[in-house]
């Protein structure tokens, strides 16, 4: 499951809202939604972000927040380290070797450790 899959699924609980309902108010099939929630699809596009923002009528941060998620939601991520340092390179494919062996509570340390390190960079 992916960050937006994950809050997708938890504002329709929240609301009380099934997929097949859902699906058909914002114009795309039970399927897709499963498979957008279940991350076996990529990001969704502006438009139906934009769509399910209106569906559940989220405002301002928390709408930020939706997108925001969406955009860190590709189940299917490819790096590119050409160009880069030796030491980029090692991280990117000890992550990709190892990201299943990890807790929860290690991707969010690992995660915020990250998030730290780009804040401090001008």
């Amino acid at each position: 499951m992916t960050p937006f899959g994950e809050k997708l699924r938890a504002l329709r609980s929240e609301r009380g809202v099934s997929q097949k309902d859902m699906a058909a108010a914002i114009g795309v099939s039970a399927a897709y939604l499963s498979a957008l929630e279940h991350g076996r699809r990529g990001a969704p596009t502006w438009t139906l972000i934009q769509k399910i923002i209106g569906y559940f009528n989220i405002i301002w941060d928390d709408a930020e927040e939706l997108a925001r998620l969406a955009e860190a939601s590709h189940p299917r991520v490819k790096l590119d380290t050409s160009g880069l340092s030796p030491a980029a390179t090692e991280l990117a494919n000890l992550l990709a070797e190892n990201i299943e062996k990890l807790d929860e509570a290690e991707l969010r340390r690992i995660t915020a450790s990250i998030r730290a390190a780009l804040g401090r960079q001008p």
